[in-house]
């Protein structure tokens, strides 16, 4: 665990500070903060005055992935990667005994606990939420529990317990949903025309076919060994499996029946290798035709229950138009605003996740697919998300079958001292967070701050205790927590010499907290943490300029802005055009497929390209 900043700020009286008094400790030593502000000015520019950051393993230099500017048309190639390693797990330390946790906040005795041994039982005052704790010394050393605070900051307990063994990479199952409604029979131009021929035109579902045929030949030659699963939908949804068997066809009624779409992908039979398919699967590719509406909903139901028999497998959606038939409907317009779309994709989206399934949504460009709903699936499973051509469809299929999940069923807790809380999300010293899925790369961040009541407790404190939970199962499936836990020293002074903040945690962090709340619906709070943002920013630039991190962070912050301004005109538009309520009741209605993309985008912003997995907090 490494910390962006030395102390936890526990001042937010600007009276009680002025410039001359204004004094910044790091690493022991005191040193009058050099700068030409005073702390009242701070206080106004900003809400922001500490920073602290969970780090596996120092990362390298910061090389944050820039964001699309507002002209969102302009297309940018990802890069490809291999398939990554497995988690080191160097960092920590392995325990095969099993945590004592508090029997009110649930933490996790630790290096930073204090517990006293008496002749038959150990007590344990939490140093989170003050319970006495007393534990049998009989009872502990029977459930193989430490008697003593573990040695160290990072612990990994592993569960004993598994009843699995591990999955091989190419056991997982790569299912192929593919849109072949009418829409898909728009053509574009690929290759000009000239004095001697006429320009070459294809059909989105020809470009679609092309691509998948150069995915599986791809596969072949570089996965032999795995399987691969084609779903098809447009008025109904029809699954070929790997394409040797009779399809299975969904229709009617069954496109609104949620728990049968379930159990037929479930109990859907096993495809079986590439190698041994490659041909069939081709020929069913090969005679695809466009009619039809979109049952996307049922479509990605059955994809997600097949893919969910093996943990880290893929499903990725390819698609052009609105779900406007059976489940996940987001054509309203014969619906009579009653169909709840954003539940389905949510419930969905949690299910995959539960199951260690990866979604990836591909949408075409110059559509409405209403990519704000549909994107949940990919968003809370670890997928890819994006707005695709005809060019860059094959790419982006390659890109998402190469994200391969190191761990599933992520739960963070994280733990601070009664009397501080986290805003935006719990009002409680203790936040409970599901990830889901992680692939690699991954970086979360947290805000918390102390309470205006307490700040006199808390000034009167040395050091403050934090603590981070992560229970996950591995590729093994196998179950594992880690604990990191660190001790903080406290400051009463607000301002923090610019050169010990972490640039990358401020911008990651606003990213990732502003596209949140943006999608929840919270655009005024959101445009509210990006004036805060853009103050500090400046204020930092003016006493450690770095041009290249000003130059990503700010195009982040001024992305999100004009999204923000642009959502909230859409908004008071339609209030004032619309003489009744209008039916998109989703507080995602207004945001367009292209907008939806970078903010998702924002969602994942993380400062070290492909290096590891990172844990970041904010002080507010």
């Amino acid at each position: 665990m490494e910390f962006a900043c030395s102390h936890v700020v526990c001042n937010w009286r600007s009276e009680s500070l002025t410039e001359d008094e204004a004094k910044v400790t790091n690493q022991g030593s005191a040193s009058t903060l050099p700068c030409g502000l005073s702390r009242a000015q701070s206080v106004s520019d900003h809400p922001y005055d500490n920073r602290v950051t969970f780090i596996q393993k120092p990362a390298p230099s910061l090389v944050p992935p820039p964001v699309p500017p507002r002209n969102i048309q302009q297309r940018k190639s990802l890069s490809r990667s291999r398939p990554p390693p497995l988690p080191p797990r160097a960092s920590a330390i392995q325990s095969s005994q099993k945590p004592v946790h508090c029997g009110k906040c649930n933490a996790v005795m630790s290096s930073a606990s204090s517990p006293e041994t008496h002749q038959t039982t150990i007590m344990w005052n939490c140093e989170f939420c003050g319970k006495e704790n007393v534990y049998s010394l009989t009872a502990l050393k029977a459930g193989r529990f430490p008697l003593r605070s573990p040695p160290g900051r990072d612990i990994l307990y592993m569960d004993d317990n598994e009843d699995t063994d591990y999955e091989n990479l190419d056991d997982m199952l790569i299912v192929l949903c593919v849109d072949i409604s009418g829409s898909m029979s728009v053509t574009s131009e690929i290759s000009p025309g000239n004095s001697m021929r006429s320009p070459t035109y294809i059909s989105r579902l020809q470009g679609v076919q092309e691509a998948l045929q150069m995915v599986l030949s791809s596969l072949q030659k570089t996965s032999p060994h795995r399987r691969v699963a084609l779903v098809t939908f447009n008025n109904e949804v029809t699954v070929y499996g790997d394409g040797t068997g009779v399809p299975l066809s969904l229709r009617d009624w069954a496109l609104v029946d949620y728990d049968y779409v379930k159990k037929e992908g479930e109990n859907y039979s096993t495809p079986h290798c590439i190698a041994e398919t490659i041909q069939p699967l081709t020929q069913k590719i090969k005679e695809l035709r466009e009619h039809g509406a979109t049952a996307l909903g049922p479509a990605a139901l059955v994809s997600v229950a097949m893919a969910s028999q093996f943990t880290g497998s893929k499903v990725i959606i390819c698609t052009d138009g609105q779900a406007n038939i059976g489940l996940g409907q987001l054509d309203q317009e014969y619906s009579h605003c009653s169909a709840p779309s954003p539940y389905f994709y949510n419930q969905l989206a949690h299910y995959a996740a539960e199951k260690g399934v990866i979604v990836s949504v591909m949408t075409f460009e110059g559509e409405d697919c209403r990519l704000a709903e549909v994107g949940r699936l990919a968003d809370h499973t670890g997928g890819r998300i994006n707005i695709v051509n005809i060019g860059t469809v094959a790419t982006e299929i390659q890109s998402a079958i190469a994200d391969n999940v190191l761990a599933t069923s992520v739960m963070t807790t994280l733990l601070a001292p009664d009397g501080m809380y986290f805003p935006y999300e719990e009002d409680n010293h203790r936040l409970v967070r599901e990830i889901g899925n992680v692939t690699d790369g991954v970086e979360i961040t947290f805000q918390f701050a102390v309470r205006p009541e307490k700040v006199e407790i808390f000034q009167q404190r040395d050091r403050v205790p934090f603590q981070l939970q992560l229970s996950f199962r591995t590729r093994e499936l196998q179950k594992v927590m880690r604990v990191i836990t660190q001790q903080k020293r406290v400051t009463t002074s607000s301002w923090v010499w610019a050169g010990s903040l972490n640039m990358s945690v401020l911008g990651v962090h606003c990213a990732q907290l502003c596209a949140r709340l943006t999608m929840e619906g919270r655009v005024q709070e959101a445009q509210r943490q990006l004036k805060a943002q853009q103050d500090l920013l400046r204020d930092i630039s003016q006493q450690k300029p770095s041009p290249k991190e000003e130059s990503i962070y700010g195009n982040w912050i001024s992305t999100m802005s004009m999204i923000c301004e642009d959502i909230n005109t859409a908004n008071q538009n339609t209030t004032e055009t619309d003489a009744q309520p209008a039916c998109r009741t989703s507080s995602t209605a207004s945001i367009s497929d292209a907008a939806a993309k970078v903010v998702y985008q924002m969602k994942r912003a993380k400062s070290v390209s492909g290096k590891g997995q990172r844990v970041a907090m904010l002080e507010n």
